[in-house]
């Protein structure tokens, strides 16, 4: 068997790494969780807030996606003992982390976007 010769230094990047990154390009793409992660990169903390910023989510839906990027160690939950109790949501550094990463995928979408629409 033949192997293809090495490019762009793909090489060096093995298959557990390559599962590594898919896990958390999954978690990204699970429809709602970037649209979360952006409104927290954009200063929301109530839920309330977090709701108003994403047009069309569901109250139960932005709980249940709230609470799995939670566990993925992408967004802190805080609850303030106060009356009432006050609950606020901030992204962790790691969450801030991966929306910096993100930015060179929207760059890539919009200049392939623009290319796909005006071909």
């Amino acid at each position: 068997m033949t192997s293809l010769p090495a490019q762009d230094g793909f090489e060096q990047i093995d298959d557990e790494v390559c599962r590594g990154f898919q896990r958390h390009l999954e978690v990204v793409g699970r429809r709602w969780n970037s649209a979360i992660l952006l409104a927290g990169a954009r200063g929301a903390t109530r839920f309330t807030e977090y709701r108003a910023m994403i047009a069309g989510i569901s109250d139960r839906l932005l709980t249940q996606r709230l609470t799995e990027l939670q566990a993925e160690g992408l967004v802190e939950r805080t609850v303030l003992p106060t009356t009432p109790v006050l609950v606020q949501y901030r992204l962790t550094p790691m969450g801030r982390d991966l929306m910096r990463l993100l930015q060179p995928l929207v760059a890539f979408d919009r200049q392939h976007r623009l290319h796909s629409v005006s071909d």
